[in-house]
């Protein structure tokens, strides 16, 4: 029987993409390639190698350990993230649709890989490797395609910090500009930074659409086109690589962290998403009231409400995550509820055609949290989920009128137990996903628990008389 390595390579009209990629190679005079793919927590890893060998590369791919999908760390016994040192090495073929000259070096190029199991293991030889992320969301969303007839589209807004350097070059905890949300002399502050991201965008394939600056310093977001999730999260992971590029180039930092200051809103990237069927969008209103999803978009915002518990731990994934809930006033998405227009709600359906998941920060994986939500919503539409009426209400004011309403994790230890528990989330971490996953994140909040803080020096240290 071919292996899925096999049937990749062997597909419809790749011998003709890899000749194109040979012909823009030349025609551009690049020299350089990046043969990368994504991390379990959103980095981007991979190889490089010359050009001329750009058809062997097409062709076998190239190999690395297992655990670089881990990003090769060890966790605080010691041992490596998911795999350990005698596990083998995996296979990284180039997806040839994704080869992009990059503009800030026009002699390197970049493609996106699938990753493999090797040839000749003993246990599925050839197969598509579990814990690649990335290939994961392609296999699910045809899954979940083929199940419903539908496809997803989906948009970020990934929010994100501009910081000052040290002297030394190290980044400062001190943002460019003022926290003045929407100012746009504070945006115009920016504009240097903003024409090179999107000069750069432009180049590599993001349809730029809008901007603002937000209400933390230095705090900028920028928008492009919405599109099937797979494609918008290969253009969130471009964005961040363009980013980190322009704030080498103009000497600044590029901050994706979720909250690193206090009193002041962290840096989310909420997600907007609708089903479609063809060219029709199934969350468009079906009836009378035309605010109101479809059916179809009530069961999906249903099996998302459902299984927020668990998705909280995907779409906030970092300790630093759940600062962001815990620092009061910013509009910050603690309750399991949904409403139009409503920000103090996790989902908020912003437009009849869409809904926001809004308890996402820029610290997230969005092959992982893409994928989960597409699970979330395909067990929501599988059960007709009710979600419930929609909270008009700002959420504080409906509990003190006596709502009961269930709060989202409030750390990542709860967030973890909650996936563990959670069997349709989990789905969207298949095989040795979740192993990696799992095993990152418990290793993160031990050694978060183990770990002496300023702030407990401060509290403690004269703790007796």
């Amino acid at each position: 029987m071919r292996t899925d390595i096999e049937r990749f390579g062997d597909a419809d009209g790749r011998d003709e993409a890899v000749r194109d990629v040979r012909t823009l190679i030349d025609e551009r005079g690049v020299s350089y390639i990046y043969y990368q793919f994504v991390s379990v927590t959103g980095r981007i890893m991979g190889k490089g190698a010359p050009a001329a060998h750009w058809e062997r590369f097409a062709e076998k791919g190239f190999q690395l350990v297992y655990g670089a999908t881990a990003n090769l760390f060890i966790d605080r016994h010691g041992d490596y993230i998911g795999y350990g040192a005698e596990s083998r090495e995996l296979i990284g073929v180039p997806d040839v649709e994704t080869f992009q000259v990059l503009p800030w070096d026009p002699k390197t190029a970049r493609v996106f890989c699938t990753l493999f199991r090797g040839r000749e293991e003993e246990q599925d030889p050839g197969a598509f490797l579990t814990s690649d992320c990335r290939g994961n969301l392609k296999r699910i969303h045809a899954e979940f395609e083929a199940e419903t007839g539908m496809h997803m589209r989906a948009g970020t807004e990934p929010e994100m910090m501009w910081l000052k350097l040290n002297p030394d070059g190290t980044p400062s905890v001190e943002g460019k500009t003022k926290p003045y949300c929407y100012h746009i002399d504070q945006f115009s502050e920016l504009q240097p930074l903003i024409h090179r991201i999107i000069e750069y965008g432009t180049a590599m394939g993001l349809d730029m659409i809008q901007g603002d600056h937000e209400d933390a310093p230095g705090q900028l977001e920028l928008n492009w086109e919405f599109d099937r999730p797979e494609l918008t999260a290969d253009r969130l992971t471009t964005y961040r690589q363009i980013c980190r590029q322009v704030g080498r180039e103009m000497d600044a930092f590029p901050c994706f962290m979720p909250k690193p200051f206090m009193g002041v809103s962290a840096n989310g990237c909420h997600h907007n998403m609708s089903l479609w069927q063809g060219d029709e969008n199934m969350f468009l209103p079906d009836g009378d009231n035309l605010r109101m999803p479809s059916k179809v978009g009530l069961h999906a915002i249903g099996g998302v409400l459902d299984h927020l518990q668990a998705l909280t731990c995907i779409t906030a994934p970092t300790v630093n995550s759940y600062r962001r809930f815990h620092d009061l006033g910013f509009w910050a998405p603690v309750f399991a509820d949904w409403g139009f227009q409503n920000r103090t709600t996790a989902l908020r359906v912003s437009s009849p055609d869409r809904f926001e998941y809004r308890s996402v920060d820029s610290a997230v994986n969005p092959y992982l949290s893409f994928a989960a939500l597409l699970a979330a919503m395909k067990d929501g539409i599988r059960r007709s989920a009710d979600p419930g009426p929609p909270e008009q209400r700002n959420i504080y004011d409906a509990i003190a009128g006596g709502k009961d309403v269930k709060k989202i994790p409030m750390s990542l230890g709860e967030a973890i137990a909650a996936l563990e528990e959670d069997e349709v989330v989990r789905e969207a971490l298949p095989g040795e996903m979740y192993t990696v996953f799992s095993h990152y994140k418990r290793d993160e909040w031990e050694r978060f628990l183990a770990t002496v803080t300023q702030w407990d020096v401060d509290e403690y240290l004269d703790i007796l008389p």
